[in-house]
């Protein structure tokens, strides 16, 4: 759930919570697919020899991760591709069967639980949410239109990203000690801003809710809702919350965005947002089964998670059930990414060929993964940049360290640690930003990029903040 940025525009200055989900996984668009459908699209991926090659770069000179999983299926059939480590004590090499957090893309198999129970009339997605709450836990109606099911699980209930309430005492693992009932304090406290379906924001909260909702309408906890309802149908056996003793064995370490093991997290009360733990080879099956090549009984579920598509915050791509669904270069894409304060997720497929890519990442590097697997998709969709950071003395950093005004009401604080600056924007959470030279910093979180200006004598001055569509300039505060 490394829930950091959901969003490409802006996002630095938002007020974001720790990342689970905040890799939402869309693509921006920038061109329209062609009116009369163009020429026929590639239906193989990149070689193996080509994404090994890709994989390498990230790891030995971008560092941008300890290690990768790539699989990918194609007219070639499925293929695995591997690079790096999995850390810790575990010598074990890296494979289809290794273990990681997947984060927001358990918003995926919230999504599929709410259309299994739609097909077997347990709940109807215009139900309101209310009438599976207790009343200290209902949230309020906006104009005397309440929440719908529908609303929670295509990221329009108005309710915000995460909940003011949230406030975790241990920042290395900030979900386990937030409660159910803080949850219901603040859904009964909170003054929706929005009418429900109309406005678009990256729902850490609402699919957190989702879960929850859906386990007490079944009387069962949401990992036994989860594991008997889709991932036995599907033979999904390494997708799970609880670790199982085979699973912890096989578990790649986590890392944050400097490379430094961090502990895994515990998510509870907000579990359908971003708990599960899975393996390249299980994704895959998911994958097989949302195309069709996997046959169950979740056929009709999985059927009707594109029905409906709202629009969010980039013109073009649209929320569907869970999924993102993006078209350019004559292709669709239904996408999903994720991540943990230690692992950077992606999964997805083309409608148009058939090709299904996932890729998973021992480090907190968001942005990377996710442009790198929708690359696999489709070549056409460039590549991450190369960034390769540059060491810099530590005593160096200090000089960038203070406070800068984007306008009155929004600051950076920009703070130094051993190798790198952390930037906080006022309201919001902390991004490392990695040396790129002695004037540009570069986030691995998020698509944005920092350069600092200097006086003659040598002070700094000043920053600008790139991102995509906006180069601000914040001047240093006294």
């Amino acid at each position: 759930m490394s829930g950091i940025s959901a969003r490409r525009r802006g996002l630095l200055l938002a007020a974001l919570a720790p990342p689970i989900v905040d890799v939402a996984g869309y693509v921006k668009q920038t061109a329209p697919a062609r009116p009369d459908g163009g020429a026929a699209l590639p239906d193989r991926a990149p070689s193996s020899d080509k994404i090994h090659a890709l994989l390498a770069e990230h790891v030995d000179i971008g560092r941008d991760s300890v290690g990768y999983v790539a699989m990918v299926r194609d007219a070639d059939g499925p293929r695995l591709v591997a690079y790096g480590r999995a850390g810790g004590g575990n010598s074990r090499k890296l494979d289809g069967d290794t273990v990681f957090e997947i984060g927001s893309i358990t918003k995926v198999f919230t999504a599929l639980l709410l259309m299994d129970m739609v097909v077997r009339g347990e709940v109807a997605l215009a139900d309101p949410v209310a009438k599976y709450l207790p009343p200290q836990g209902r949230p309020q109606a906006f104009d005397g239109k309440p929440i719908s099911l529908l609303d929670l699980v295509t990221y329009t209930s108005g309710l915000p990203r995460m909940p003011s309430n949230f406030h975790p005492r241990d920042k290395a693992n900030p979900y386990a000690d937030y409660t159910v009932q803080q949850l219901y304090t603040f859904l009964h406290d909170y003054t929706p801003r929005y009418y429900p379906g109309s406005h678009y924001e990256y729902a850490n909260l609402g699919f957190g809710l989702l879960g929850h909702v859906l386990s007490l309408r079944a009387g069962r906890s949401y990992e036994d809702l989860v594991v008997t309802r889709i991932c036995d149908p599907l033979g999904l056996n390494d997708t799970r919350i609880t670790l199982t003793p085979a699973m912890l064995g096989r578990l790649a370490e986590g890392h944050n965005a400097s490379l430094r093991p961090v502990p895994n997290w515990d998510i509870l009360a907000l579990a359908g947002a971003g708990a599960l733990r899975s393996t390249a080879n299980d994704m895959l099956r998911f994958l097989d089964a949302c195309r069709g090549r996997r046959k169950s009984s979740l056929g009709p579920a999985i059927t009707r998670m594109l029905d409906v598509r709202r629009q969010t915050s980039v013109t073009g791509v649209y929320a569907a059930a869970g999924w993102f669904v993006t078209t350019m270069h004559n292709d669709e894409l239904v996408v999903k990414a994720g991540g943990t304060g230690g692992y950077a997720t992606f999964i997805g497929y083309s409608t148009r060929t058939g090709i299904e890519a996932v890729l998973l990442a021992n480090a907190e590097n968001g942005e990377i993964t996710k442009t790198l697997g929708i690359h696999l998709l489709n070549a056409d969709f460039p590549l991450p940049k190369l960034r390769r950071p540059e060491p810099i003395d530590p005593k160096e950093l200090r000089i960038y360290v203070g406070r800068y005004a984007l306008t009155p009401r929004s600051v950076l604080t920009v703070t130094a640690r051993a190798d790198h600056l952390i930037v906080q924007a006022t309201g919001g959470g902390n991004f490392a930003a990695f040396p790129e030279s002695r004037t540009r910093f570069f986030f691995r979180l998020l698509d944005a990029q920092i350069t600092f200006e200097f006086a003659p004598n040598g002070t700094v001055t000043g920053l600008v903040l790139y991102q995509p569509g906006s180069n601000r300039w914040a001047t240093r505060l006294p």
